[in-house]
C-alpha cells in the first residue's frame, strides 16, 4: 500500500491523541460492559462516589462530565433501574434533582478498580510521572484556550 499523509504536524498530534482516546475509551467500555455500565454510566458513578456523602446534582455531575442535560437525564434513569443511584428531589428546589450513589454503585466501582488500572497501566506504564504531568499539562492548556475561543 503506497500512502503518504499531507497532514501538518499539528494534524499529526492532534490525530494520535484522538486515536489513543478512542483505543482507550473502547477497551474500557468492554471492561464496564462486564458489570453492566456503559462508559458514561461509570463515569457519573466516579463523579458521585467522588462527590460529599456520594451525591451530587444532576446538573454539577453533567458540568463535571461535559454532558448534556437530556443525556444525563437518561444515563441517570438507567442507572437508578439498575440500581447503582438513587433519583431524588433536592428539599430546598423542587426543580433540582439529585443523584447518590448506592452501595452496589460503590461496589461496582470497587470491582471494576484493579482491571481498570491495568489497562491504564498498558498505556502509560513506559512514561514517568513528569512526562505524564507535562502532557496533562499541555492538554489542559489546550482545553483552556479552546473554550477561551468566541
Amino acid at each position: 500500500m503506497s500512502y503518504e499523509s499531507d497532514m501538518s504536524i499539528d494534524e499529526k498530534v492532534l490525530m494520535a491523541v484522538v486515536r489513543v482516546a478512542e483505543s482507550f475509551k473502547r477497551d474500557a467500555s468492554a471492561l464496564f460492559r462486564k458489570h453492566g455500565l456503559t462508559f458514561s454510566q461509570y463515569n457519573v458513578l466516579r463523579v458521585l462516589d467522588a462527590s460529599k456523602d456520594g451525591e451530587n446534582t444532576m446538573r454539577d455531575a453533567s458540568k463535571i462530565m461535559l454532558a448534556s442535560g437530556a443525556n444525563m437525564s437518561g444515563i441517570a434513569k438507567r442507572l437508578e433501574k439498575g440500581g447503582f443511584i438513587i433519583r431524588k428531589g433536592d428539599p430546598n428546589d423542587d426543580r433540582v434533582k439529585r443523584l447518590k450513589i448506592t452501595g452496589k454503585g460503590k461496589q461496582t466501582l470497587d470491582d471494576i478498580a484493579e482491571a481498570k488500572e491495568q489497562r491504564i497501566r498498558t498505556y502509560l506504564n513506559n512514561y514517568s510521572d513528569e512526562k505524564k504531568t507535562v502532557l496533562l499539562d499541555m492538554l489542559r492548556e489546550m482545553r483552556k484556550r479552546i473554550n477561551r475561543r468566541p
